[in-house]
């Protein structure tokens, strides 16, 4: 039974994006592993407070990471 677990920083993702991740997602690993483990594949997505998840020793915030999106 899959488990997909993807985590993210809380306030850089809409609703809408965070459910196009879980179609998407789901529909890459169904593509693999075939479409009779469809009804057991299971996505969560985990959101860490902002400042809470660090790179390199550093913390980043939700500014962070939409900054880095916005290029």
């Amino acid at each position: 039974m899959p488990f997909i677990d993807i985590k993210v920083i809380a306030g850089v993702f809409t609703p809408e994006e965070k459910q196009k991740m879980v179609e998407d997602v789901s529909e890459a690993l169904i593509a693999i592993e075939g479409e009779a483990l469809r009804p057991v594949t299971h996505v969560v997505i985990t959101e860490t407070p902002s400042g809470e998840w660090a790179v390199g020793g550093k913390a980043l915030t939700a500014e962070d990471v939409r900054a880095k999106r916005a290029g």
